[in-house]
């Protein structure tokens, strides 16, 4: 059987590199006849630069704004004349000192993604693909635009470039299904952050839509890394979805295509997963080429019914494997190891269900 192992990174505890060898270690200890081959994948968030990075380009770094107060290292990839940035080395959930806050959730902010923007435009970039997700702040990308100088700087010094939002999520930027409400809790934001969180959205929306022409906060993607993306499309970005970015630099329709079985996984499979993850994403295209998908998580918090319809015929979780979450992130590469061996020694259950 040939199966490629495709994850997204599991959160903080494993990149997308270090969950797919944990994978394929752990499927060959019990299929070794197989063949398995590992090509980890990213949506725009953590791990966007490093996968990309693994197919080509060079590797650069700047020392931005982070998403509170103090500057961070980051970096980002050039290939010839397109970049890629990834938003998390600017303002990821990893780079606040602790959990998140109700009050780092009111004052994270997107400056360094802007910074980074501003180093390509300076290496000579005429195509810019900025990753999304993964992000602490929820400030609809204004630090972004203060950060090249504002919308119509911004907007002149990104003419000519074809400037990409390669988004994780479907998400529009304000509303019940907008950043704020959706991933406001995420971020530390209690019910009165979120409002306050809206209002600004709301507000900023106002002079995006103004400069941009169009209403951007109701596209979907906008509400991507805190509504970065509706700033990006306020600048003349076009969306595209994360995933694709990568699957068509890592080549993962040649890989599909005679594949037996497509393996991926994230940190948390639930009802975001269905939205414009990397996970469904790779499941959806597994589909097309008739490969099934089994999805292994950190978290699953999905029945059957919910995630059949993408091709999944089996999720299992790392956590109800390791006896609880805890106990999955201290030792989280050798319980995703663990898990895929005993999957790997019973997927003739799953094949024949």
């Amino acid at each position: 059987m040939r199966v490629i192992v495709a994850p997204d990174s599991f959160g903080d505890t494993l990149t997308a590199v270090q969950a797919t060898q944990a994978i394929v270690d752990g499927w060959r200890r019990a299929r070794p006849d197989d063949e398995v081959i590992g090509a980890p994948q990213s949506d725009g968030g953590p791990g966007f630069v490093d996968v990309l990075s693994a197919t080509g380009g060079e590797v650069r770094n700047a020392r931005v704004s982070g998403p509170l107060t103090r500057s961070v290292d980051a970096r980002w990839l050039l290939e010839t004349e397109a970049a890629y940035i990834e938003s998390a080395q600017a303002c990821g959930l990893n780079l606040l000192d602790g959990s998140p806050t109700r009050e780092s959730s009111l004052l994270a902010h997107s400056r360094g993604v802007g910074e980074l923007i501003a180093a390509a435009l300076e290496a000579g970039a005429t195509t810019i693909a900025v990753g999304l997700g993964g992000s602490c702040c929820t400030d609809g990308g204004r630090g972004l635009v203060d950060a090249l100088g504002g919308l119509a700087t911004a907007r002149d010094a990104l003419r000519g470039v074809d400037l990409v939002a390669a988004t994780d999520v479907e998400h529009v930027l304000l509303g019940p299904d907008g950043a704020a409400a959706v991933f406001g809790p995420q971020k530390g934001a209690d019910s009165g952050a979120v409002e306050i969180l809206e209002q600004r959205n709301a507000q900023w929306s106002s002079e995006l839509e103004k400069a941009g022409g169009m209403k951007v906060s109701t596209l979907p993607g906008a509400g991507a890394a805190g509504g970065i993306g509706a700033a990006l499309f306020a600048l003349g970005a076009v969306r595209r979805s994360g995933a694709d970015v990568v699957a068509e630099r890592t080549g993962q329709a040649e890989l599909l295509k005679s594949a037996d079985l497509v393996i991926t996984g994230e940190g948390k499979f639930d009802h975001q997963s269905l939205h414009g993850k990397l996970v469904t994403s790779v499941a959806a295209a597994g589909a097309s080429y008739g490969v099934p998908t089994l999805v292994l998580a950190g978290q699953v918090e999905l029945t059957d019914a919910d995630y059949t319809v993408f091709g999944i015929v089996h999720a299992e979780s790392v956590a109800e494997f390791a006896g609880s979450v805890e106990e999955a992130m201290t030792e989280a590469g050798a319980n995703l190891r663990g898990l895929a061996e005993r999957t790997a020694r019973d997927w003739h259950i799953w094949r024949l269900t």
